[in-house]
């Protein structure tokens, strides 16, 4: 029997660059409508359903709340073999990987909805609920469940978009279902649902998401097939090596910032947990808002790194770890200088204590995401086991460190034990690591990455320090001065601290959000 050689696939890509510009954006778009939803919608859902049904909706909410560990790490795998077979044109192994996935992915579903179930049936004993209260919040559990499990299966194809850098189409959906679970909140409420009722119809719109993620990934891939004939145990094997280190990776995030709240509550009150609550969302929202570059960066350095391009790959530390800072540094330098009136002003003077945890977890966020292109390099470039080892290490110092401060120096002592881990490892592996792979000495490092993004941060921070004393009395205030600090950094950044050539370039991709990138695959017999 003749052996015909499988088909060869090949795409058209035109500007990457773009398609970059236009995933952050579109990833912003979507991050700026999720916190509008969540500012309007709690008072909204608090107001009809009251505050034990709504207390009964959370607590259904947190005990799933961990199960997406249960990925096992094949999400991000999946995304990162995507983007390694694409850029070697195999398109054939995509679809293996993603066949084999899928039901993987399927048999996980169902054994977290069995064990769901399990707790759905104890839920009353658990936390001493009486009987209506069990029953109503274990048929919610499970409502829960259902979507958490029907969505693993379709993670795969949100994983095949990403790793074809079209990250943007997934926010386009993720933005829409946002919004269309949030108008059935409030018909189903208005209608004079209850919070069964309200739950049911939100499981339902999101698991009719589902199938946009998928039109999505057929979209930018028409040739992808998914079969239980292409199910094959040596890409299990394969992307399993990969996503043991990536599931390592998620367990330590988990521990070095999810760990906390419970170990407060042990040493100190509940009333200490809300104060630390207050920092710590407050942080998280900066760091959401100013680490997006990072998120769709990872399939590009796949790309690069496979086809051994390792002076883009310099060139996309450099430029990934500026912009990064540039972001950053502005937003959570005003976020340190006004932390007393920005918690004051949100939540009363009751937390007043929060300021100066929020200023520690400030500089712990500039370190997140300054670190953040260095250590998506080494994830894409073939690092990943340093980097899951290297944070599961900072994740338990962090844990002792915080059991030995927080009994001396309380709450600010916890945000330092975060801090010091968080540190060490960016300035010890993930910076030192990421310049030696792509071929840049640590000194070429930071006059090229930090200083042109530090400079700019000194003088404006440096004059809000000035005048913070009269400016920022209230949150009104602290607000106006950290948009008027962002306004002279932007212009000291783009003005100054960069070259023409690094300025035009920046204009130029915000210019181009506006096109639209495209990529056609087709198949070439091969001969």
């Amino acid at each position: 029997m003749t052996h015909v050689p499988a088909p060869e696939v090949s795409w058209e890509e035109t500007h990457q660059s773009r398609t970059v510009a236009l995933n952050v954006a579109g990833r912003y778009g979507t991050l700026a409508i999720e916190i509008l939803l969540g500012l309007v919608m709690l008072p909204i859902n608090t107001r009809y359903l009251g505050a034990s049904d709504y207390g009964l909706w959370m607590l259904a909410a947190s005990v799933v709340a961990y199960f997406p560990v249960l990925d096992l790490g094949y999400g991000g795998a999946m995304e990162r073999f995507v983007a390694h077979y694409r850029a070697r044109r195999e398109g054939a192994a995509i679809s293996e990987l993603a066949s084999t996935l899928v039901f993987v992915f399927a048999a996980i579903g169902v054994v977290a909805f069995g064990v769901v179930v399990v707790i759905a049936w104890n839920l009353g004993p658990l936390f001493n609920l009486d009987a209506a209260q069990a029953h109503t919040g274990g048929f919610i559990l499970q409502l829960v469940a259902v979507q958490f499990a029907a969505g693993l299966p379709f993670a795969i194809y949100g994983a095949v978009v990403n790793g074809f850098q079209r990250t943007f189409l997934n926010s386009v959906v993720g933005t829409v279902v946002a919004l269309a679970v949030a108008a059935v909140n409030i018909g189903v409420l208005l209608a004079g649902g209850g919070l069964i009722e309200l739950v049911g119809a939100m499981t339902a719109t999101r698991m009719l998401g589902y199938l946009a993620y998928r039109h999505n990934a057929y979209r930018v891939y028409p040739l992808l097939q998914i079969r239980p004939s292409l199910f094959r145990l040596a890409r299990l094997r394969e992307v399993t090596r990969f996503s043991v280190y990536m599931l390592i990776q998620d367990v330590a995030n988990k521990m070095n910032y999810m760990t906390d709240p419970m170990i407060i509550a042990a040493v100190l009150t509940t009333g200490a947990v809300a104060v630390w609550t207050i920092a710590q969302r407050l942080a998280d929202m900066v760091l959401r808002l100013t680490n997006q570059l990072n998120e769709v960066l990872f399939p590009v350095v796949v790309d690069y790194d496979t086809g051994r391009h390792d002076a883009r790959l310099r060139e996309l530390l450099v430029q990934g770890t500026r912009l990064s800072l540039a972001t950053t540094l502005p937003v959570v330098g005003s976020m340190a200088l006004l932390a007393e009136p920005v918690v004051v002003g949100w939540t009363g003077p009751t937390y007043r204590p929060a300021a100066l945890v929020l200023q520690i977890l400030s500089v712990v966020v500039l370190i997140r995401v300054g670190s953040s292109t260095a250590a998506t390099v080494l994830r894409g470039a073939g690092h990943h086991r340093l980097l899951a080892l290297s944070n599961m290490a900072a994740a338990l110092v962090n844990i002792g460190l915080s059991l030995l401060l927080i009994r001396t120096y309380g709450l600010p002592g916890m945000a330092v034990a975060t801090l010091i881990p968080v540190t060490v490892r960016a300035a010890v592996v993930l910076v030192p690591v990421a310049c030696s792979r792509v071929g840049i000495s640590l000194w070429q490092f930071a006059s090229a990455a930090v200083w042109p993004a530090a400079w700019p941060a000194v003088i404006g921070l440096g004059a809000l320090a000035a005048v913070k004393g009269s400016a920022s009395a209230s949150l009104a205030h602290a607000v106006g001065s950290g948009a008027l600090v962002g306004l002279v950094y932007g212009i000291l950044f783009l003005g100054l601290a960069v070259g023409r050539e690094d300025r035009i370039r920046y204009l130029g991709k915000l210019r181009s959000i506006t096109g639209r990138p495209s990529l056609n695959a087709s198949v070439r017999e091969a001969t």
